[in-house]
């Protein structure tokens, strides 16, 4: 790559390629000697994608507590998915129960406790409108 980017304009696409391929040599080779390791980052970049998309919406939470209720209602939904489970399905579990059940056990309706309960629950599939 030295040897061709010698040889080619500094300002050339092709320049350009070289520069990021040395600049990034290791982890392009880190990559080739592990096969198990991924050739792209879609996996985390569609994690993310909530958190982008939603970067516009969080100005109109209209104060740090509205700000502080919607982290905790994203945390939530993210530790529901995380436990396997459907978010929506986990919220509406929840908001079906939270009024009737007792302030001091709340911890009972988080979603690593309930996620059995869940699991064995069939999900009635929504179909779009």
């Amino acid at each position: 790559m030295s040897a061709t980017l010698a040889q080619v304009s500094a300002k050339s696409p092709m320049a350009t390629a070289i520069g990021y391929s040395m600049s990034n040599w290791r982890a392009l080779t880190r990559f080739v000697d592990d096969g198990r390791m991924e050739a792209h980052n879609n996996i985390a970049e569609r994690a993310l994608r909530g958190v982008a998309i939603g970067r516009k919406n969080y100005l109109h939470l209209g104060s740090d507590s509205g700000g502080e209720r919607a982290a905790v209602i994203y945390s939530l939904l993210g530790t529901a998915r995380l436990n396997g489970l459907n978010p929506w399905a986990y919220l509406r579990h929840v908001l079906e129960r939270i009024a009737e059940h007792p302030s001091n056990r709340i911890d009972e309706l988080l979603p690593w406790v309930v996620a059995e309960q869940l699991r064995q629950s069939p999900e009635p599939v929504r179909r779009a409108a």
